[in-house]
């Protein structure tokens, strides 16, 4: 068989008549397709990037063939794709176009084989920075994404971050609505993916306050953004205690949606500051993604410590002081262990304290003093104003009453 597809390849080369011989071409094309012959591809391909076939050609040729492997077997198909690959790469800068179909088509066959990071892997060959080919920002957009997405279905937040800051000098100037939605959307799983929980709540937050319901032709559902909504407040309560954490809580907390959520129970206690007991716990870790219940450096959870830093804030508001065997106790931890996060969380001014290594005691500083303070400076203005209106009525000037 080897044989015969030479010879019917010199034989096509041999014809004159350009049009004849492309026709020529496309028959044993058609022909090896057909027949699933992977033999016959791979000698197709070894001709067409010869001298023997002039570039104009060769480029068309190439193209159709692009266009049919997806008409072989699987297994065929990316036999004789990843050896077209490699036979074009010497001279891929004359068939950029022919690759960037080849690549696709193979993505796709590993998209619907599960193989994510390989999908995305030959879709990351494609030249978006091409000097040859002009592609628009909207095609270079969606490719990034695209890339990016794959790259999620496996966890892998670092290469997926790479291609979605690629998308991020793009984005700005794309009219495709849909695609602006995808960013979003995988915008907001990376940084939740990173644990950068504080600001994937914020993005799933907007995502969830989408008032359009159709986009790109795409029906957006209430319980979309209901999973966005549940996303966002699952990401704060994950989030480091803290400052900021207490802000976003709040904004959920009065979003009269929240109240319907089945995680609102626990977002009313943290919101609250209430401390939280294991059961409670036990019962939000159901519904945590396997990355949000991760094992961290120091063998606790991302979970534990999250809740750990929680509970030694809510203690903050309820007592003075405290010793580090009592705070252990409560937060269920090490004395030594509930140290050095408190000590953490004061010096990186996400809680207010002061350590007394000596003693074995943690003292907090609450806000008291600082709303006595504005109490006071409520009371001034007041004062002042009073004395402005008895000053009019002195002067019998009308006052409003």
């Amino acid at each position: 068989m080897a044989g015969d597809i030479e010879s019917a390849l010199q034989s096509a080369a041999s014809i004159s008549d350009q049009k004849q011989k492309i026709d020529q071409y496309k028959l044993l094309l058609s022909s090896i397709i057909s027949t699933n012959n992977v033999g016959s591809a791979k000698a197709f391909i070894d001709h067409m990037v010869t001298d023997e076939v002039p570039l104009v050609a060769s480029r068309q040729l190439l193209q159709t063939f692009a266009q049919d492997l997806n008409k072989l077997e699987p297994e065929a198909h990316k036999e004789v794709a990843q050896y077209a690959l490699a036979q074009i790469q010497p001279r891929v800068v004359s068939f950029e176009e022919q690759v960037s179909i080849i690549r696709e088509g193979l993505a796709e066959l590993y998209v619907n084989e599960e193989q994510w990071s390989k999908a995305a892997q030959m879709l990351s060959g494609i030249d978006l920075d091409s000097g040859i080919r002009m592609l628009d920002d909207t095609y270079k957009l969606a490719k990034c994404v695209k890339i990016a997405l794959l790259y999620l279905e496996d966890d892998d937040a670092i290469n997926a971050e790479t291609y979605i800051k690629k998308a991020s000098f793009l984005v700005n100037n794309c009219k495709d609505e849909a695609l602006s939605l995808q960013y979003k959307v995988c915008y907001a799983r990376i940084l939740d993916l990173k644990r950068k929980f504080l600001e994937a709540a914020l993005r799933y937050y907007e995502l969830s306050q989408l008032e359009k319901r159709e986009v790109g032709g795409r029906r957006i559902d209430e319980d979309e953004l209901q999973q966005a909504l549940t996303a966002a407040v699952t990401c704060t309560i994950l989030a480091a205690a803290g400052p900021q954490r207490s802000r976003v809580l709040a904004t959920l907390y009065k979003d009269e949606r929240c109240s319907k959520l089945k995680i609102y129970p626990i977002l009313q206690k943290v919101y609250l500051e209430r401390i939280l007991r294991k059961p409670e716990v036990d019962a939000f870790s159901e519904e945590l993604k396997p990355h949000q219940k991760a094992l961290l450096p120091d063998n606790s959870t991302v979970l534990d410590r999250a809740m750990i830093e929680h509970n030694l804030l809510s203690a903050s508001k309820l007592y003075t002081n405290i010793s580090f065997e009592e705070l252990g106790a409560l937060l269920g931890i090490g004395p030594q262990k509930a140290e050095k996060i408190a000590a953490g969380m004061i010096s990186e001014d996400r809680m207010r304290g002061s350590i007394d290594q000596v003693e074995g005691v943690i003292h907090f500083e609450n806000d008291i003093e600082e709303l006595q303070q504005w109490d006071q400076q409520i009371v001034s203005i007041c004062q002042a104003l009073n004395d402005v209106l008895d000053s009019m009525v002195k002067k019998g000037m009308p006052v409003a009453v």
